[in-house]
């Protein structure tokens, strides 16, 4: 294994790159959980570590494994995403047309693991990036994307919190 600084500051970087959706999620969480107790926060803030480690992985394996068998279904790819994203954008349109202002209940086990799944799904590529790396390499550079969005979505919770409250 080549372990260098080179290694090291790009799965940091790759980590802080990948965190920002979560990051901005983990804000509006703690918008409107603004009394989220410290457990809770650290249950959100795995859960999206958890999730960002856990795509690039699956990432890597499939480009060692599978790949072959999705090259036919690359021609689809971009239609599904289009599909996916004008459903929830439309979804979107339709609740802010119909103007119901409800209090936002706190987001529960189910809703935290659409959210973990939907800010990590570009982190599925990183995968496709790092596929040179050895497997010990993959997983060390996954811990690290994984440890760097912890540490962000947390403060993302605590700022969420502090703003939530004023």
């Amino acid at each position: 294994m080549n372990w260098s600084i080179q290694f090291v500051i790009t799965s940091i970087a790759l980590g802080v790159g990948l965190a920002m959706d979560a990051f901005s999620v983990s804000l509006a969480n703690g918008l409107n959980e603004p009394c989220m107790r410290k457990r809770k926060m650290c249950g959100v803030a795995g859960t999206f570590a958890f999730f960002q480690a856990l795509m690039p992985m699956i990432g890597w394996v499939c480009v060692h494994t599978i790949v072959q068998y999705f090259t036919m279904f690359e021609k689809f790819i971009p239609w599904i995403a289009l599909i996916l994203l004008g459903f929830i954008g439309g979804s979107m349109l339709k609740d802010g047309i119909k103007g119901e202002d409800e209090e936002a209940p706190a987001v529960g086990f189910m809703g935290l693991m659409v959210q973990g799944v939907a800010t990590s799904i570009d982190a599925l590529s990183v995968g496709f990036t790092i596929s040179n790396y050895k497997l010990l390499e993959a997983l060390i550079s996954c811990l690290l994307i994984g440890v760097v969005t912890f540490v962000i979505c947390y403060v993302g919770l605590g700022i969420g919190k502090k703003a939530g409250t004023k």
